[in-house]
């Protein structure tokens, strides 16, 4: 129990470091500021969490296929979370966290997900699925 309490924890993590670092190079050229501050939002840890307990559901059953399909299977589904936590976030609080920022983009669904971080998304995932690799000591 301990051991797999760590591993969530350490995914989630990662996520969250993950996202911000894409925020701080992403934001950079609207606001040119060289500290490339990055940010996270604390309602994304409870949502990183899940990667953890998805990838150990997922990964045996994509393992036998292409890394390019596991992509894109895994950036469907982190699309279908984060559209539903955004969702669910607001009806909870009025607003979804990332909402003002995805709606000033041509590429956004309903302000709750951007198309356009489709490949952005693939890396994280492939990159998730390598750190549970490596914590499982699998692959």
């Amino acid at each position: 129990m301990l051991v797999t309490l760590t591993r969530v924890l350490l995914l989630c993590a990662l996520g969250i470091a993950m996202e911000v670092l894409f925020t701080a190079f992403m934001d950079y050229p609207d606001n040119r500021d060289p500290r490339l501050r990055g940010y996270s939002y604390a309602w994304m840890a409870p949502i990183y969490a899940l990667v953890y307990p998805a990838c150990a559901v997922l990964y045996p059953r994509l393992s036998v296929y292409p890394m390019l399909v596991r992509g894109f299977a895994y950036m469907i589904l982190i699309y279908a979370v984060e559209y539903g936590s955004g969702w669910a976030l607001r009806r909870l609080v009025g607003e979804c966290p990332w909402e003002s920022g995805y709606r000033k983009t041509r590429w956004n669904v309903h302000g709750l997900i951007r198309l356009d971080f489709a490949p952005a998304w693939m890396a994280a995932a492939l990159v998730f699925e390598w750190a549970y690799r490596v914590l499982r000591g699998v692959g």
